[in-house]
């Protein structure tokens, strides 16, 4: 008797790994019995509703609050962000105005949200990511309400594969990672929230595999997080071969402790992104030479007024002192706007914040602003005697670099600028002539080179990495660091990739940050090929026609990833 071929099904692939077990699907709908008891408030006067509507959204925030402060690094950024939307002053507002005008609490809350992610799918861009977050908010507020626990990811009864339409940044942190062998999503891009955290957790994940929301509860499944593909009832036996397979590569990867080199002994730094001291701490213990990213604006996500410099002072010299002993730490300054509102530094009320005044552009109105970062971030370099790099995010022009430049190096730091904004990448050469060092943003720059935003299902296929169009721009600048003799790395999620990774170098890439989770399969994977494979991996990254076609190239010229 012939085997069958399993149903495959494809995606986009996000955090490498091999897993096989039953399915287990995330479902958000409210019991018969939550239901009716919501049907029951739509008889409130609108005084009593308002007072429900703020006690449910109060509780519904502190649970994302309570969630972050137990969570790090991309978990604790996503669920604080949740927070503050949950007790959004304008969707309260909304909410107010329909229920003034008599429609019924639990209609309200939905066209309140409705209008919300309307509006931010409208604007695209950073924005349209917390469409995901808006409707999770929806989903436990109407909980709340209906005095019903709030949805989420079930708990497995054994280790499954979770599939999902998306999940909201609640549920992505709250992930089990001894539970949930892989993760599978209809929706998200590569640099979407739940890509993040689960390359955070080590979690084999595939995102954007339309489809898979047709599969049932138990199905069993083999997911190849490498290639983003995905077999319904494939042989058993050979299934667990490869699962035991990845498993003790991947065990092996344990015992890799760095530093970052190719096998003839080319230096690759290998840095950490970090969020906070607690992030800091986890990630010094890794086999990385520093950080390449800290990200500051999200130790204030929450705060109404600005930190003072004291304030501001000691936060960074958290992060700073655990990485001293000759490390150095990248400091991006503020990246505040767009999806990551800061009340004290952010615009209010513009058409399209991805496209507006964020990272580096806040300053042009506010100066002090900035002014007073660069202040504090010296006195915890000159605190802690942290080697201390400090970058500006969202930069387009020569003089806007220079400008920083001139303040960092008033302190006695070294002043460099991300490339995230194609005009960035094509001036690189003339951007390092002003600046010590460039590190690009390989999710902005991809969704700014392909006018697609990253969260929508439609457009994933554009917002990958390993685009064509955003390899050449990230070669461009490579070179340009290269002629200049000054470093040139990469911060975004792409630097996670073991197989980009490796083409990464071959363009001229002198670092790779990323999540720490990631760090051993990168370092691991550079050191089994040599400079020369890494380029010509570059070459045939650079001459491929499209993202599949780009990892088949190179993984023909590597060989299989780890």
């Amino acid at each position: 008797m012939v085997t069958p071929e399993p149903v495959e099904f494809r995606g986009t692939p996000v955090v490498p790994g091999l897993a096989h077990g039953p399915v287990l699907k995330v479902r958000d709908e409210l019991d018969p019995e939550a239901v009716g008891r919501l049907e029951a408030l739509a008889g409130l006067d609108p005084a009593d509703a308002l007072t429900a509507y703020d006690a449910a959204a109060a509780a519904v925030s502190q649970g994302y609050a309570d969630r972050a402060a137990t969570a790090a690094g991309a978990a604790a950024e996503v669920l604080t962000a949740s927070a503050g939307l949950a007790r959004d002053p304008g969707l309260r507002s909304a909410m107010e105005s329909r229920i003034n005008s008599g429609k019924p609490l639990p209609e309200a809350v939905s066209g309140a949200v409705a209008h919300f992610v309307t509006l931010f799918t409208q604007m695209g861009g950073l924005m349209a990511e917390r469409a995901t977050d808006l409707r999770d908010i929806e989903r436990r507020l109407l909980a709340r309400l209906a005095d019903a626990p709030e949805p989420g990811v079930p708990t497995p009864a054994v280790p499954s594969v979770l599939v999902a339409d998306d999940l909201a940044p609640a549920d992505a942190a709250g992930l089990d990672a001894a539970l949930v062998l892989a993760l599978v999503t209809a929706r998200g891009g590569a640099t979407s929230h739940t890509a993040i955290i689960a390359r955070q957790l080590g979690i084999p994940c595939v995102v954007g595999a339309v489809g898979v929301l047709d599969l049932t509860d138990g199905a069993r499944v083999l997911v190849d997080g490498a290639v983003g593909a995905l077999w319904v009832e494939p042989d058993p036996a050979e299934a667990d071969r490869r699962v035991a397979a990845d498993l003790e590569a991947r065990a092996a990867l344990a015992g890799w402790l760095g530093p970052g080199r190719t096998a003839d002994g080319a230096p690759v730094k290998l840095l950490a992104n970090v969020a906070d001291a607690d992030s800091a701490g986890a990630a010094a213990t890794d086999p990385v030479e520093g950080v390449g990213l800290f990200r500051t604006e999200l130790c204030f996500l929450g705060r109404a007024d600005e930190p003072s410099v004291e304030e501001q002072t000691d936060v960074y010299a958290g992060v700073l002192g655990a990485f001293g002993q000759g490390r150095h730490v990248v400091v991006r300054t503020l990246d505040a706007g767009s999806d990551k509102p800061i009340a004290f530094a952010t615009k209010t009320g513009e058409e399209n914040p991805a496209l507006g005044v964020r990272g580096l552009r806040l300053a042009h109105d506010n100066p002090g602003l900035l002014e007073r970062q660069l202040d504090a971030i010296a006195a915890a370099a000159a605190r802690t005697g942290t080697d201390t790099w400090v970058m500006a995010p969202m930069v387009a022009t020569i003089a806007e670099a220079e400008v920083f430049a001139t303040q960092v190096r008033a302190r006695g730091l070294k002043a460099g600028v991300m490339i995230e904004v194609p005009s960035a990448a094509l001036l690189a050469h003339q951007l390092l002539e002003v600046v010590d060092f460039c590190s690009i943003g390989t999710n902005d720059l991809t969704q700014y080179t392909m006018a697609a935003d990253r969260m929508a299902a439609d457009l994933v296929h554009l917002t990958d990495p390993w685009q064509p169009a955003v390899l050449q721009l990230v070669a461009i600048a490579a070179e340009a660091g290269r002629r200049s003799g000054k470093p040139v790395g990469v911060c975004g999620e792409a630097a996670a990739d073991p197989l980009l990774a490796c083409a990464l170098a071959g363009m001229g890439i002198t670092s790779l940050s990323m999540a720490a989770a990631a760090v051993r399969a990168v370092g691991s994977q550079l050191g089994a090929v040599t400079m020369a494979a890494c380029e010509e991996a570059a070459e045939a990254a650079l001459g491929a026609r499209d993202p599949a076609a780009a990892r088949a190239a190179v993984r023909g010229v590597l060989g299989p990833a780890d």
